[in-house]
């Protein structure tokens, strides 16, 4: 009779799992993202002049090898890569992507954006085609391409809508935000007026409401001047209920603009709004911009509605 076989034992397989790679320290990966036409190229470009290794088309497979090859680089401490719709069906990839890439190196995602009426005119000043396609109008390329982005934007650490900066401001946003110490928190601020018959602005950070003061629209030779002329800016400026509202704004925004800094925050849009936003809203949007710049912030005043 033959010896009976004891079963054969099982080895269990470990269940302990591998560490995650925690990223290299000292090391930063910035992707620049955004709608085609918000300023991605002038981005990279800034991002170049503060000492970051600036790269562009690189394709999104490729990302995480050179997330690798910042990490092993003892010349390459910062980068940054642009990411856009030219990738095409590829960037359905890219939140797996990115969260292979943020287990090697500290990485953030800057979104640029800017409003549909500024992408047509910054698109028919240059005369260039949109990426997406050339066969379909600019603007249902721009609906098209925000249904694509849509994924990403939700990731993105930062967004910045650029349209009211030009190439300077917005290069002075981004050395706010990621450059040198000397030159972080910065707070660049827009006094902002518009005509609430036109819409709030999306991007407004405050809205201020200055329909309770005297309009002179209703004076007959105040009707063709905009805030901006001196003497419609002494009409609005004589009623006592405008400097009790300037001054107690002041204040308070004196009060809030450290505490938006401290938060992180590098920019910052006042929006002051009348009836049609060529006289009340244009006058205190001046007038705050100067009183914010002799306080030491950097701001200029920008009129949504003005001159009709």
């Amino acid at each position: 009779m033959a010896p009976s076989r004891k079963p054969a034992t099982r080895q269990k397989k470990s269940t302990h799992l591998a560490p995650t790679p925690s990223p290299v320290k000292g090391k930063e990966l910035v992707i620049v993202t955004g709608i085609s036409g918000a300023g991605k190229a002038s981005a990279l470009r800034s991002f170049e002049d503060i000492d970051f290794q600036a790269v562009e088309n690189l394709p999104l497979e490729l990302l995480p090898n050179f997330a690798q090859l910042v990490c092993n680089s003892n010349e390459i401490q910062k980068a940054a890569i642009v990411v856009d719709i030219r990738e095409g069906q590829t960037l359905d990839q890219f939140p797996n992507i990115l969260k292979a890439v943020k287990q090697l190196i500290p990485t953030s995602v800057l979104f640029l954006d800017a409003q549909d009426a500024v992408l047509m005119r910054r698109y028919s000043e240059t005369r260039r085609p949109h990426p997406l396609r050339r066969t379909q109008t600019v603007a249902r390329s721009i609906v098209e391409e925000r249904q694509v982005l849509d994924p990403i934007r939700n990731v993105a650490d930062f967004l910045i809508d650029t349209s009211n900066f030009n190439v300077h401001e917005l290069r002075a946003h981004i050395q706010s935000r990621f450059g040198p110490e000397e030159k972080k928190n910065h707070l660049l601020v827009s006094c902002l007026s518009f005509g609430f018959k036109n819409g709030v602005p999306l991007d407004a950070d405050l809205v201020f409401d200055v329909r309770f003061l005297p309009n002179p629209h209703f004076v007959p030779e105040y009707r063709k001047l905009t805030g901006r002329d001196p003497k419609v800016a002494a009409f609005v400026r004589k009623f006592p209920q405008t400097g009790e509202f300037l001054a107690k704004l002041t204040d308070m925004l004196l009060f809030l603009m450290p505490h938006y800094v401290a938060e992180g925050k590098s920019y910052l849009t006042i929006g002051f709004g009348c009836t049609g936003g060529q006289h009340r809203s244009v006058m205190m949007a001046e007038e705050m911009a100067k009183r914010l710049k002799k306080a030491g912030y950097y701001v200029k005043a920008v009129h949504r509605d003005m001159p009709r």
